[in-house]
């Protein structure tokens, strides 16, 4: 059995909520079915901590600035009409969020409080203590979860879709470990990252990369996938956990093994350098050292500024047995974030018509190399919003009469299962092959590997589980990028 929908969501974060807002603001009638894999508040957009970067105040700050911040960052090979439409229209969507509940920190005159980040020439960020994401996906999603229009479904994991002769997709699910069937006129990818093809990465368990995988297996246009950034300062122990871009906005040092300052050696931007350099800086001081214990010092700004500031930050590191009043922070770099993806026009359309992408799963150009700081949440609405303004140009209401699926969900009859042990061997080869810097000879021989790793899963009969579904992506994301760094 398969039920049908107007338009089909993967994807729970921030890019997926705010556009589920504004297709029901803009046609009441519409049916609207999101797949979250696990709980919604479980996502990349949730975990964000530093801000969202917009022009809100215009006394030292402009577009142009805001504009030139982010090519700077993005190597200046950005999509120069993607970023002039963000910067330009960032403002009015952070707006809109406030309009909707969500609360930035205000100083004691009642203005917001702006903070700065590596790479930003102005103080520009908005934010909620050290947990801006958090923020404004509780603040959303008790909004879409109140929408007569959408149906909200948790532990559902989409393992593949088809495009249908009628125009339409079929999405293939399994939830709560029951395969389950859907049809719709549109489908939105808004997947959030693929962190997880590492072995160290501050993204969470969801992000295996499904939604690429998803547009790879439809035959959508993918682009600059070897496009992967490192976050230069997840906590040493614990790279799941991130000491946040705004921490050196505030005025935080980095310091080698022999606890020195090195950054001058490699940008005049010291720790304010984009993500990409101070990245490379610490892998390139390491070596010249000898030693990968790294440290950020940030206790000359007092315990009571570190408690109201950085609140979240304070309290893990304190029970990590770090008081970052009073001690040194350890710290390295790991994989944090994507700027490739499936490739979209401003429209956030892909190249196949109905198929859309947005938030991090989305190629849109506006990052070129390396994402700036705290652009990432602002692009969520950006794209997530213009993804449905097109669908609410184009809408028709969806029947399946006609639909025939050319393929029908695979039984579970004494399937074998997929062996989970393949997750660890493709972050190992990841993590050996491409971090930070490509190890060149070692890319031909894991490339092949994980291709192969993709093809035997592609092609052997698994029983259909959350796990085998994104074993497959992460084999799908991590073979497509080591194979573009070959090219």
């Amino acid at each position: 059995m398969s039920k049908s929908y107007d338009v089909i969501i993967i994807g729970s974060g921030l890019a997926g909520l705010y556009a589920a807002l504004h297709l029901c603001e803009g046609q009441p009638d519409i049916r609207v079915l999101m797949l979250s894999k696990q709980a919604p508040e479980d996502s990349s957009s949730s975990l964000a901590q530093g801000g969202v970067a917009a022009v809100l105040e215009h006394d030292d700050d402009s577009f142009a600035l805001h504009r030139d911040d982010t090519l700077a960052a993005g190597n200046y090979i950005n999509d120069i009409e993607a970023v002039e439409l963000f910067v330009r229209e960032g403002p009015e969507d952070v707006k809109k969020v406030m309009g909707l509940g969500v609360e930035f920190d205000r100083n004691s005159n009642g203005d917001l409080s702006m903070t700065l980040e590596g790479g930003h020439s102005r103080r520009r960020i908005v934010h909620r203590a050290d947990s801006t994401g958090r923020e404004m996906v509780d603040k959303l999603l008790p909004h879409v979860r109140s929408l007569p229009g959408v149906t909200l479904l948790e532990d559902a994991a989409a393992y593949a879709a088809e495009k249908t002769e009628q125009g339409g997709f079929i999405v293939d699910t399994v939830i709560s470990g029951e395969k389950r069937r859907f049809c719709c006129h549109y489908l939105l990818l808004a997947t959030g990252g693929i962190g997880q093809i590492y072995r160290n990465t501050t993204n969470p368990t969801v992000c295996t990369g499904d939604g690429i995988r998803l547009a790879y297996e439809l035959g959508a246009k993918l682009r600059n996938l070897s496009f992967v950034q490192f976050h230069p300062t997840a906590f040493a122990s614990d790279s799941s956990f991130l000491i946040s871009e705004a921490v050196r906005g505030e005025g935080g040092y980095l310091l080698n093994d022999k606890h020195e300052r090195f950054m001058h050696n490699y940008d005049p931007r010291l720790e304010l350098a984009p993500r990409d350099i101070v990245s490379k800086a610490i892998i390139l001081e390491s070596r010249h050292v000898d030693d990968n214990r790294f440290y950020l010092d940030i206790r000359h700004r007092g315990r009571d500024f570190l408690k109201q500031r950085f609140p979240g930050i304070y309290a893990t590191c304190l029970e990590r047995g770090v008081d970052i009043a009073s001690d040194l922070i350890p710290v390295f770099p790991c994989q944090h974030y994507h700027m490739g993806g499936v490739d979209v026009d401003l429209h956030s359309r892909t190249s196949i018509p109905g198929l859309y992408a947005a938030g991090e799963c989305a190629h849109t150009g506006l990052h070129g190399g390396n994402r700036l700081a705290s652009n990432s949440l602002p692009e969520a609405l950006v794209f997530g919003r213009r993804a449905a303004e097109d669908i609410l140009v184009r809408f028709a209401p969806f029947h399946t009469a006609n639909v025939h699926p050319q393929k029908q969900p695979t039984a579970n009859c004494q399937l074998p299962i997929v062996n989970s042990q393949l997750r660890s061997e493709i972050q190992s080869m990841m993590q050996a092959s491409f971090f930070v810097f490509p190890e060149c000879k070692k890319l031909p021989a894991a490339a092949a590997q994980m291709r192969d790793i993709y093809e035997r899963l592609a092609e052997t009969k698994y029983e259909i589980t959350r796990d085998y579904a994104e074993l497959r992506s992460l084999a799908c994301v991590a073979m497509l990028i080591l194979e573009e760094l070959l090219c």
